[in-house]
């Protein structure tokens, strides 16, 4: 079997996940901007963020080893599987800076 074809049975599910991330990560928009693209430089933007990573990040604010005003609070309000899909939402858009 190709390995377009591959790709063309996993397509609807991936589809299904960033979609499913992108509602979620609606949330995020108030602090971190549009589609994690904040206006200033107070937030960190989270577009382009490896998946892995921001997970890790997550986790951290859960666990309580990074302390935050509401992040440990909002880390904790999601799943894992719920922060899994807001993580590959965010990995899946193209990197973003800061804008003034």
């Amino acid at each position: 079997m190709k390995a377009w074809w591959l790709l063309l049975l996993c397509a609807p599910a991936l589809a299904q996940d960033l979609n499913a991330g992108r509602q979620l990560a609606a949330t995020c928009a108030s602090c971190h901007g549009t589609h994690g693209r904040p206006r200033g430089t107070a937030m960190p933007p989270l577009a382009g963020m490896k998946a892995d990573v921001m997970l890790e990040l997550l986790a951290d604010y859960r666990s309580g080893r990074q302390p935050g005003t509401v992040m440990p609070q909002i880390a904790k309000g999601y799943t894992e599987e719920q922060l899994r899909l807001v993580a590959a939402y965010f990995s899946s858009l193209p990197a973003a800076q800061a804008r003034p």
